[in-house]
Formats: C-alpha cells, structure tokens, sequence
C-alpha cells in the first residue's frame, strides 16, 4: 500500500481501535501493539501494526515523511469535547479570592463569575476574540489536543453570541485543530433579566436559537441546568427548541448539586451530559441506559476547589461511556493540556490510565458525534496522533516536556524535538 507518511518502529501505540464509545470494562481497552508502525496518505491512515509488517506492504511515496518512532509511544490526537475557549477578559483574580478561601458562589453573589466575563466579552470586537482563541488553542496543539468544542455564551445577546460563534468559525479555519461549535445562550441569565427569567429563556427559544440555526453558526445547543441557573424544565424547552431547529443537545449537569441535568439528557437524547459531580448511581444508569456520554472535567473541580470530584468509577461500573474535557474557560478552566486531565482523572477519580486515555480519545470522539472518524489509529480514520517521548505512563507526569510531535491529517503540526529524538 502507499503511503505519504510514516511513524516507524515505535515501542508501543496505542490505536485505542473498534467501536466507540467504550463502556464498562471495555473503556479499559486501549489497542496496544508493541514495536509497530503508522503509516498514512493524504491524512488518513493506511497502516497500523507490527514494524515488520509495515516493511513489507507499505510503500512510500517520493516526497514521504518518516518519522522515527524508537523510544516513543504513539496514542491518537486528544479530543476535547468541552471548551469555553472564546472570551474576553480575565478574571484570574478570582483565582487570589478562591485562594483565600472564597466560594464559586460567593464570587458570584458579588457580582462575579460568568456576568463578568459577559461584560467584557459584550464589549470586544470579533477580531480580539479571535486572537485570544488562537493564543488558547496554539497552547492546546502543544498538549496534543487535534481536536476540540467550543461554546458561546458569553454574549447572552444575539449579535454577541453571533460574533462569539463567528469567532469559532474563524479561528477554526486557520490553525490545525478541528472544532466544532455549540451555541449556549443558556449559560447564565444576564443581569438585564434577573427579574424576568421566563422573558430570557423565551428570547434564547423563540430569537436566538432560530437565529443561530438558520445562520448554521453551531452543530451543537448547551444549557447550564443548575440550582441558580436553568432549571430542569427551562433547560429542556431549550435543548428541545435547539432540537427542532436541527441543534443537536448537550448539557451541563449536577456540576453543583443533584439538578435533574443528568435526566433531562436523558430525556431529550442529549449526547453528552457534562460535570455530573454529583450524579447518583440512578441517573448513571439513566445515562447508560440512554447512550448518553459522561463528560467529566476534573480540572474544572480542582480549580474551583470544589472538594470533590465526578464519580468516575460509579459511572463506569453503571456502564456509562467516560469521556473527559478540560472546561478551558475564564473563571476556573486554567489549563489547556488534556494530558493534566488525564492525570487527575487517574488521581482524583481513580481511573485507570487505560480508561483516562479511552476518554481522552474514542470516547472524547464520540461526546462530539466524531467516533467514525478520528479518536482512533485505525484503518481509514483521519490520522491524528500524538508522539510521546517514552512509555504510556509518561503522558500523566505533570510538567514533563513529553509530548515530542503532533500529527494532524498525516503531517507535523507541532514538534518539541528537544524532548525526544529527531525525526
């Protein structure tokens, strides 16, 4: 077979292959073949398995790129299935007051929070948007993520959530990383609706979302079903509005507290349920039942100093799919690497690795509807891959340069070779 592009004799790769998403003790599969090859041409694969095979039946073409892989370890391209990376403002100094012992919701009695970042985003024109999403996601390339969600929802406004899904749609054509944008007009009610939520939650249905939809400016429709924020009824006439307008649903849920988010996904075939830290072992097997994904950001806990965490292994053993996202955001997303996440995952929800790199890949692919396509090495799916100085083990060393190159549709997209040989 010919190919245009060759990761040769790699200690092990890890192709996390078949079906997604994985459940169950499936999740802990990961496709791991030792001394093998990756070949591809024009930017799918052709090739995966033992290096001696790839000798003999790959043929490369003249201008073909080999990279050696001696010493690595090749797993897919991170999928991030959870981003609020389309911002503007900052408010790290809400981090100083978490620091000092502030609560996310005295932070927002005070004014702060979501309603900030509105403020500043309402204000910014497109092209400021735009090139802080590029600076975020240039950072997310250099961690491994190739592909990644991006929300609105910090207009709360028609021209500002058009814009901020503009901006999407922008920055996603000029750098490598694929994303695919959700509309969540649903984020917060904004301070101008505080008295009249009904008023706010007709405008997302009956002006915002036909608007978004008609503009084909989102794949996706989000809502933040939490106590203070949209409640279980409000959220499901907004995913269901978002429904009959062709938005697919998705949604953050029991993030705070139990909300009755985990059954409304449940109830409007929603894709994936977000958060779910407080979920119970019913609604997980609503969720299962359902084939529904379970994203879980356990960044987003630890940055918020929430004091707990997803359950990740009640979840798994409910027989829910596992997925994980980082919830890059202004307020308590401050990590772009997907790798961190997976370290907390295995940490501080008790994964496997295994299961945290299955969640970080196929299953991540699948929480985005992109399980045909990418989040596996195999056979036809788009060739992204992530090229990983030494074992398994070292992607979850926190601070480690050990993400050596990134692959992006068969070609190098980023590369640190100070962390590992040339190629």
């Amino acid at each position: 077979m010919q190919a245009d592009f060759l990761i040769e004799n790699a200690d092990l790769v890890a192709t996390c292959a078949g079906p997604g998403p994985r459940r169950g003790t499936a999740q802990r599969e990961i496709g791991a073949l030792p001394n093998a090859s990756v070949a591809g041409f024009e930017g799918r694969v052709v090739f995966v398995g033992s290096a001696a095979d790839a000798s003999k039946t790959v043929t490369l073409t003249p201008n073909a790129q080999v990279i050696a892989g001696e010493g690595c370890t090749v797993v897919p391209g991170f999928v991030d299935p959870h981003t609020h990376l389309v911002f503007a403002g900052d408010r790290r100094d809400e981090l100083r007051r978490r620091l000092a012992g502030a609560s996310y919701a005295d932070i927002a009695a005070a004014g702060g929070g979501i309603v900030t970042t509105v403020a500043a985003t309402r204000a910014a024109s497109e092209h400021d948007l735009v090139d802080g999403a590029r600076k975020r996601l240039a950072e997310m390339l250099a961690f491994g993520t190739t592909t990644a969600e991006a929300k609105s929802g910090y207009g709360l406004e028609l021209e500002a959530e058009r814009r901020m899904l503009r901006a999407i749609k922008t920055v996603s054509a000029g750098q490598p990383i694929d994303l695919t944008a959700t509309f969540m007009g649903a984020h917060e009610v904004p301070v101008e609706y505080r008295g009249r939520r009904a008023d706010y939650v007709r405008l997302i249905v009956d002006e915002m979302i036909p608007a978004i939809a008609a503009e084909q400016l989102a794949e996706w429709c989000d809502v933040f079903c939490e106590q203070g924020v949209f409640t279980p009824d409000e959220s499901r006439a907004i995913l269901e509005a978002g429904v009959g307008h062709g938005l697919k649903a998705r949604i953050h849920a029991d993030e705070l507290a139990l909300s009755g988010g985990s059954r409304v996904a449940a109830e409007v075939g929603a894709r994936s349920a977000d958060h779910l830290i407080f979920v119970d072992e019913s609604h997980a097997r609503l969720l299962a039942d359902r084939g529904v994904v379970a994203t879980l950001l356990p960044s987003a806990a630890f940055f918020l100093k929430l004091g707990r965490y997803a359950p990740a292994r009640m979840l798994i053993e409910q027989g829910a799919a596992v997925a994980l996202a980082s919830d890059i955001n202004p307020g308590g997303g401050f990590t772009t690497s997907m790798p961190f996440v997976m370290t907390l995952a295995c940490f501080a929800m008790n994964m496997t690795l295994e299961e945290a790199l299955v969640g970080a890949t196929i299953n991540a692919a699948a929480a985005i509807d992109r399980a045909d396509t990418i989040g596996s090495l195999e056979a036809g799916k788009q060739l992204d891959a992530v090229i990983v100085s030494g074992m398994l083990t070292d992607l979850i060393r926190v601070g480690g340069p050990v993400i050596r190159q990134v692959v992006k549709r068969g070609r190098v997209v980023h590369a640190n070779l100070g962390s590992g040989h040339g190629s």
